[in-house]
């Protein structure tokens, strides 16, 4: 299939739109992309979304703005400009304010910036010691954008709000000096928008640098999702794929993180041969996804998804919550409900799907778990625990929280037995060092 994407710019041009939305709905369109990035291709058109209920469908509100993603103050700033036909830099300007208050930079990452020899590495990220995630200049984009997306900042045009590096041999330098170092993530945006010979160029860096401790190379992407075609019918496909294969008999472990939000996404032929070619170089698919109202908060979605990537010899690996940026007020479960979720969905699934971690808040001390909720003396409180730190000796250890069932994210929680949380005075210690 030929690749085509479409904008806030072209969007009524989708006949699909054109025939089953009204002018109404095509405005309130129109007013939430100024502020969150829109961008939507023939493949999620043509083989994911219901347009016989656009508006009920789950795809349809993964990947085109809803109104109640503003909050009514917002919406109606945004409303008034383009129907008195304002410039669009006056409406880029009260764009810009409104993304500003929407937390664009959640779960500190502007603490994770890495440092080698006085040089700021600012297209790399190292939150977590044995991880570093990296951002290609070429793969600051995606197929499709998802309207939850916690990176919306990396697409709205702010280039002090990007996380960016073209250059790989700064990020060899740094990972050869840090022997923590095991596991590299390509993230972005999605680094499957680049074509292989760019993305080969990485690739075989890191692979010439033969990097002793270096053993695993991630991919993190929602192309399997969005535009399977990447690995079936791309005129660059089986270059992909060979890529991966070299990269596999390397020696090293290749992951492909794979972003599904709902089951719909794994029913087409085209993403179940596009996961067995990739399947086939030796690389592993692991799956994850946030918890999100209006498109998976159900257990039976999420136990249906989880089922569906086990038959496709993929593994579940994390729940996660809607980080605290953007539209959180309209994508956000509370904590409480989200293990509910989770719980109801992994009791009804086999062990080979019990990989699945969560629901798990990336937040600036580190990945924080909900465990569930108990009654300590006669107290009801929230158990949580560290999937990941900032120090690692955080991980495992339980803490709790009082009960708290509208909260969403830990800085809405207060400790429980105690005035504060144990990783506390440490964190605001090692965030005080790098400011």
């Amino acid at each position: 299939m030929k690749y085509r994407t479409y904008t806030v710019k072209t969007f009524r041009q989708i006949p699909q739109v054109q025939k089953h939305l009204t002018e109404e709905q095509k405005f309130d369109i129109e007013v939430v992309a100024q502020v969150f990035p829109f961008k939507v291709n023939n493949y999620v058109i043509d083989k994911l979304i219901n347009w016989e209920d656009p508006l009920n469908d789950p795809i349809f509100r993964l990947t085109f703005p809803q109104k109640e993603m503003l909050k009514p103050e917002h919406y109606e700033k945004i409303a008034k400009l383009l129907k008195e036909n304002a410039p669009q830099e006056v409406i880029r300007e009260e764009a810009n304010k409104i993304r500003m208050e929407l937390n664009p930079h959640p779960a500190g990452q502007k603490y994770n910036v890495p440092e080698i020899e006085g040089m700021k590495l600012p297209g790399a990220q190292h939150k977590y010691k044995e991880t570093i995630l990296f951002f290609p200049k070429q793969g600051q984009t995606c197929h499709a954008y998802c309207s939850f997306c916690f990176r919306w900042p990396q697409f709205v045009g702010m280039e002090d709000l990007k996380f960016a590096m073209k250059e790989i041999d700064i990020l060899i330098k740094y990972i050869k000096a840090h022997p923590e170092i095991t596991d590299l993530l390509f993230t972005g945006g999605d680094p499957m928008i680049m074509k292989t010979k760019i993305f080969k160029q990485y690739i075989d860096a890191i692979l010439e640098a033969d990097i002793p401790h270096l053993r695993t190379i991630r991919i993190g992407s929602k192309a399997l999702a969005f535009w399977p075609y990447r690995f079936t019918e791309d005129d660059d496909a089986q270059e992909m794929l060979d890529l991966f294969k070299k990269i596999v008999d390397k020696g090293y472990h290749l992951a492909f993180m794979a972003h599904f939000n709902h089951y719909k996404e794994l029913e087409t032929e085209e993403v179940k041969e596009a996961v067995n070619k990739i399947l086939e170089t030796g690389a592993v698919i692991r799956t994850q996804s946030p918890i999100l109202r209006h498109i998976n908060d159900s257990a039976e979605v999420w136990a249906k998804m989880w089922q569906k990537q086990v038959e496709m010899r993929m593994i579940p690996y994390y729940m996660f919550m809607a980080r605290d940026t953007g539209a959180q007020h309209y994508f956000g479960v509370p904590l409480v409900r989200a293990w509910e979720i989770f719980r109801d969905a992994y009791r009804n699934v086999s062990g080979l799907a019990r990989t699945v971690k969560g629901p798990s808040m990336s937040a600036t001390p580190g990945k924080i778990r909900m465990l569930g909720v108990a009654e300590i003396n006669g107290e009801k409180v929230m158990v949580l625990d560290f999937l990941q730190g900032r120090n690692d000796e955080w991980v495992g250890k339980p803490f709790f929280a009082k009960y708290n069932p509208e909260a969403m994210w830990i800085d809405e929680l207060e400790p429980a037995f105690s005035d504060e949380f144990f990783y506390e005075k440490e964190l605001e210690e090692m965030l005080a060092q790098k400011v």
